[in-house]
């Protein structure tokens, strides 16, 4: 395992049911300790998200690794997966133990929160388009410094920025920073300003010695972007990166006139209406999509027609037509957010209700998000499956049709639709074997 090379995968040594990437910075030795981040992706790609993390990592020293096992759904194998690994890094490395960190991205991001309050060992959390593990919340009990990244259209947007007020109010050192895009991984340049971040706090905690060339670059980026936000006329973001600044380089340089200048934002007037306003997207937000998920979820006979149980997919149609339509950037972000919460949610509630062999109730479901998401190959592929499993070939093949079109690994989709069980039926239909069924 060279320094300095993305490692896909490593075997956990003492359970090789396990395993993680892996990254090591090119300056690594034994002679002393380590910080390590502890990564976690809701879909276990463990090579994609240590790719966000490569860069940051070889710039400010931290092993990472990143489970190829843990990804949504029972926390008992989630735990197994985060046990397995850490235990085989610090098995093989020189870790420092004061500086333990935990990432994740969506349900990722709910582990690493659901971790870190479990272990009390850490130095800090970086989460990713989503906050806190439901059910649980900031407690005093169980403190560390929290680094919050969000994409603009992300539907958990709206999670994401009341969860600064949670923090704040339990006294968690935390930073928030908004980046373009929808539901993703933070991009490399954010992860880069998330260990900086930290980096940062360990200063403070005194975990690591202070740096004062560091700091000031750190310090001046951060004043550049604020600067840039409210010349931009954000300024509800401008007095949040302010607020940021001061507080977390207050005991490290003099922070009075930081200070000062968010409190002189937060006296305008132009500032409290853009609160009302977010908070009014926020609702808005919450009102559309939920709309259109309940609208997936009516009352169905036994008997109910495909086209009955596909009705509910218009309002997701006409949620992105408006989004498609509408002018006004703030406005089309509010129906953004709407339509990937729709996504997410439909694909949720399909994949259950095929678990649970209510085959009809998962077409809703897909024909949804299939309508919310129109690029997505997994939408109509699922689609296709609760279709076939229901006995409407036609529909099975039309929304075959659809994936084939939209996949980038032909070969792969020839083998998924010879392998998937659902489509027993199909095999001896012309049409589906042109699809790339059978040789």
């Amino acid at each position: 395992m060279p320094p300095g090379d993305l490692i896909p995968r490593v075997v956990a040594l003492q359970n090789p049911q396990q395993s993680y990437a892996l990254y090591v910075p090119t300056k690594y030795s034994r002679e002393r300790r380590w910080p390590v981040v502890y990564v976690f992706d809701p879909l276990a790609r463990g090579p994609l998200a240590l790719a966000q993390f490569q860069h940051a990592a070889e710039i400010h020293g931290y092993i990472v690794a990143v489970s190829n096992n843990s990804r949504n759904g029972a926390w008992q194998p989630e735990f197994e997966a985060a046990e397995a690994m850490l235990r085989d890094t610090q098995q093989r490395f020189t870790v420092d133990l004061k500086r333990i960190y935990f990432a994740g991205f969506s349900g990722g991001a709910r582990v690493a929160s659901q971790l870190a309050q479990l272990c009390k060992c850490a130095a800090g959390v970086l989460l990713s388009g989503a906050g806190f593990s439901h059910g649980l919340s900031p407690s005093a009990e169980s403190k560390f410094p929290v680094f919050s990244a969000v994409g603009d259209a992300d539907f958990n947007y709206r999670e994401l920025i009341p969860l600064q007020d949670a923090l704040e109010k339990a006294a968690f050192p935390h930073w928030l920073r908004i980046f373009d895009g929808p539901h993703e991984w933070a991009p490399p340049i954010v992860i880069y300003e998330a260990l900086a971040w930290f980096r940062i706090q360990s200063v403070k905690s005194q975990r690591e010695p202070r740096d004062d060339v560091f700091i000031a670059v750190q310090l001046s980026a951060a004043q550049a972007r604020a600067s840039a936000l409210e010349k931009s006329g954000q300024l509800l973001a401008a007095w949040r990166e302010d607020r940021q600044i001061a507080t977390t380089f207050d005991s490290l340089v003099d922070t009075e006139a930081l200070g000062a200048k968010a409190s002189q934002l937060e006296k305008q007037k132009a500032l409290g209406d853009a609160i009302k306003r977010e908070h009014g997207d926020f609702e808005e937000q919450d009102r559309l999509s939920t709309a259109v998920l309940a609208a997936t979820t009516p009352p169905q006979a036994p008997d109910a027609s495909p086209s009955q149980n596909r009705a509910a997919a218009g309002l997701a149609r006409d949620l992105r037509l408006r989004a498609e339509r509408e002018k006004k950037p703030e406005r089309v972000l509010v129906f953004k957010r709407a339509l990937a919460g729709v996504f997410i949610g439909s694909l949720e509630s399909g994949r259950d209700a095929l678990d649970k062999k209510d085959f009809r109730r998962a077409e809703s479901y897909f024909a949804c998000a299939s309508e919310a998401n129109p690029e997505s190959e997994w939408s109509f592929r699922n689609l296709a499956i609760a279709r076939a499993s229901s006995g409407d070939r036609k529909g099975s093949l039309e929304a075959l049709r659809s994936a084939r079109q939209l996949t980038k690994d032909l070969p792969a989709f020839s083998d998924w639709l010879k392998q998937e069980p659902a489509f027993s039926q199909l095999r001896s239909v012309p049409d589906f074997l042109a699809l790339g069924g059978h040789d």
